[in-house]
């Protein structure tokens, strides 16, 4: 029927276009299809269906680590994603090529201010070296050191990872690490071995759940607690998670008679005091993301007592939503936070460097001190210092 005719017409379409500001949005980096193809172009996913339209189910390599992670993440909540395909130029050295087309998909998702999750499966293939792996982890770690606005979550294999972040000589504190690995139900019609079942890494499945927990109560709320969907069981030789000696910083996924397979842990990798709740982490970093979308511009206003206070006004005006959703301590707003944009932050020598310097005071609900930090606008962008 013509749509010239008067009515009313439904038409369909996949939101594949993001809203301006949302969290829980990870980025996929791995291998898809014939490995040593280009690739490192970005693109965005809503639906499970739509990853398997553009990539297909086979690879060159099997198991199929990245499908098994996009496909845990719609499973369990997940509603946007960016797929960043590696590309493979070089068949003679597969490290060395990993590690190229894992740096050049870094740098592909540098501009995409949508993304505040990274998970890259494939960083648990058995092709890899130790020390392509802790090379690898690196990259990831200095990314989102880099970036400032985004959390890695990563596989655990038994110990080996922590051993490897430790040896990154990169902070891991916007990360996070998960164990065991999962028994799911083999992909239909991929070019896998024909078994009914795979052993696929968490991350995906675990990404999910953090898009699920920020829809529920926003990155305050820890991502734990969870029931996973589609998995059939944990790897057995892991699930020893309740021994005396548990891996340190290493989230684990527990089976409970009667609730499920669940996450039951929320710690970065980090050993900072400050640092150590994922939901503490990703508070401030959601804030440098809110800085960045929202007060941007102000690095190219007069930098005057009228700045000040529109700087002051908006921050106020945020933090204030944050107090009345739970994600900071205190009775009060001055309990829960400060900010400080005033001549004192702006002595006439930053102001003559082209700067204008915020202090805020943040009192997250765990733990309940102050953690301040220092937002400096400058021509060259934003920068974001906690002390």
């Amino acid at each position: 029927m013509s749509d010239r005719i008067p009515g009313v017409y439904l038409e369909q379409q996949v939101p594949i276009q993001a809203p301006e500001f949302l969290t829980g949005v990870p980025a996929f980096l791995g291998l898809v299809g014939n490995v040593f193809a280009d690739g490192n172009n970005p693109e965005p996913i809503a639906l499970w269906t739509q990853f398997v339209d553009r990539f297909g189910l086979g690879s060159d390599l099997s198991p199929n680590y990245l499908a098994y992670a996009v496909r845990g993440f719609f499973e369990n909540g997940g509603r946007l994603c960016y797929i960043v395909p590696l590309a493979f130029p070089n068949r003679n050295s597969f490290d060395e090529a990993f590690l190229n087309g894992l740096k050049k998909g870094l740098e592909a998702i540098e501009s995409i201010n949508t993304i505040d999750l990274l998970c890259i499966p494939d960083l648990m293939r058995q092709e890899l070296s130790a020390s392509t792996r802790i090379t690898a982890i690196g990259q990831v770690l200095q990314h989102c050191s880099t970036m400032g606005d985004r959390f890695a979550i990563l596989d655990a294999m038994g110990g080996w990872n922590l051993k490897l972040v430790g040896l990154s000589n990169v902070e891991p504190v916007n990360a996070a690490a998960y164990a065991p690995w999962l028994r799911v139900e083999a992909l239909s019609g991929s070019q896998q071995s024909g078994a009914s079942t795979e052993l696929v890494p968490p991350c995906g499945h675990v990404a999910g759940i953090y898009a699920k927990s920020d829809r529920a109560g926003g990155v305050r709320r820890s991502p734990a607690n969870y029931p996973l969907e589609g998995i059939l069981d944990l790897e057995p030789s892991r699930i020893e998670i309740a021994s005396p000696t548990p891996l340190p910083g290493t989230n684990h996924l527990q089976a409970f008679r009667g609730r499920g397979i669940r996450i039951w842990g929320a710690s970065t990798l980090s050993q900072h005091p400050d640092w150590q709740y994922i939901s503490v982490r990703r508070l401030f970093l959601t804030v440098h993301r809110w800085v960045q979308f929202y007060l941007t511009d102000v690095a190219f206003e007069p930098n005057d007592f009228r700045l000040w206070i529109r700087i002051g006004r908006e921050l106020n005006a945020y933090f204030e939503s944050l107090f009345q959703q739970g994600a900071l301590k205190g009775r009060t707003l001055q309990e829960a936070f400060y900010v400080k944009c005033d001549a004192q932050t702006n002595p006439p020598e930053v102001r003559d460097s082209g700067k204008v310097v915020t202090e805020i005071g943040l009192a997250p609900t765990v733990p309940s001190e102050f953690i301040i930090i220092r937002l400096v606008h400058g021509s060259s962008g934003l920068t974001v210092n906690s002390e």
